[in-house]
């Protein structure tokens, strides 16, 4: 089981694949600031009504 084969460890490193042998790491951020973003849900601000063009009359 070398570097050649798809199936270990080293040889998806050397091939750059991911897999079950080598799996993909999830970016997991410590910082206080992130988990308190994705923990409150976004205030949804109200839709501004559009005013209706005024129709020109031609006379």
């Amino acid at each position: 089981m070398g570097r050649g084969d798809k199936k270990s460890k080293k040889g998806k490193i050397s091939i750059g694949s991911y897999g079950v042998a080598r799996k993909k790491a999830e970016n997991k951020r410590i910082g206080g600031k992130a988990e308190q973003a994705t923990a409150e849900e976004p205030v949804k601000k109200p839709a501004a009504k559009k005013a209706k063009a005024a129709k020109k009359t031609e006379e």
